[in-house]
């Protein structure tokens, strides 16, 4: 293989940042890498994805006794991503919180995605032997559920599939504070090898409906002013949007998914190829939107012999 598989050649450790967005909400991101989301309630504290394994929660959990010492009671899976779901038990959560359709989604595929992320992130997944095993909500629900956090409103929301079938963002209606999952990204790439892109661009109308003033983004700094959360739902809405038209095309010129996928990595790079895990994502992103645009309404499963062979066709 030409270049090294996914992410095999991202070894620099990054810099966190705990960004305080108001009293009750923070972000802990660390230069592209996935981010975690902070809700700090009247009597307890709620974590929106769990960072890869326990291990690695522990520095979230650091970060949160810097500001509060009020028990984390609450995980919320804003999709079913092994990098995002798999260091909940660090938390030793009450509930842990998802969308019915993420529930299904790691039923079905929750074991294959675990083997298979493992492989793509080598650095993601710091001390891999920690984890337990899957990561199983106690509450599920289906369009939207509130929280009352003694005093503070708490919104889970499914506002429509993007990155993901099961996309949950938690929203602070009183603070207009917006954790979008993956749903946004912020000057880093959008993975989309599990996307509904004919559907991605009215989730985003909805995000922006709410009006956030501040937004927490999958991966990528977090947005603190109406301004930035506009930027980043622009920036996710034409990479993800563009890369679809240029696969459609593609497709409709009867080209094969190898020239499809380096005819839009070229068209993309310009724009796009200094965001973060650009080259990891594209090969991804342009076999899950050739599927879509060839007919396959829903994802197929990923597994790490999936991954491997995919990776060979089109950069080996």
């Amino acid at each position: 293989m030409s270049k090294k598989f996914a992410s095999h050649a991202d070894l620099d450790e990054k810099t966190v940042s705990f960004d305080k967005l108001s009293d009750n909400a923070y972000a802990y991101t660390a230069e592209g890498d996935p981010n975690t989301g902070i809700v700090i309630g009247d009597d307890a504290v709620m974590v929106i994805d769990t960072q890869a394994t326990p291990v690695m929660a522990q520095d979230v959990i650091r970060r949160i006794r810097e500001v509060t010492d009020k028990p984390i009671r609450h995980v919320v899976l804003s999709h079913y991503h092994a990098v995002r779901v798999l260091g909940a038990s660090g938390y030793a959560p009450e509930q842990i919180f998802a969308s019915e359709d993420t529930r299904d989604l790691i039923v079905e595929r929750g074991e294959a995605d675990m083997a298979s992320e493992i492989g793509r992130f080598p650095r993601l997944f710091r001390a891999v032997e920690t984890i337990p095993g899957l990561t199983w909500p106690t509450i599920t629900f289906k369009g939207a559920m509130t929280l009352w956090l003694g005093s503070l409103e708490v919104q889970l929301l499914q506002l429509g599939r993007g990155h993901s079938k099961g996309d949950t963002v938690v929203w602070l209606p009183q603070q207009k504070i917006l954790f979008s999952g993956d749903l946004v990204e912020y000057g880093a790439t959008p993975y989309c090898g599990d996307a509904y892109f004919t559907h991605w661009p009215t989730t985003l109308d909805a995000i922006a409906a709410l009006k956030p003033e501040k937004l927490v983004p999958g991966r990528g700094a977090a947005l603190t002013t109406p301004e930035q959360v506009q930027e980043g739902l622009r920036g996710t809405r034409a990479f993800t949007s563009e890369l679809f038209e240029r696969v459609k095309q593609g497709v409709a010129a009867g080209h094969d998914l190898r020239t499809i996928y380096k005819d839009t990595h070229a068209a993309l790079k310009p724009t796009f190829g200094h965001w973060v895990i650009f080259d990891h994502c594209m090969p991804f992103n342009v076999t899950r939107a050739y599927d879509e645009a060839t007919g396959h309404t829903d994802p197929r499963v990923w597994t790490a012999e999936r991954d491997q062979e995919m990776w060979r066709q089109l950069e080996g």
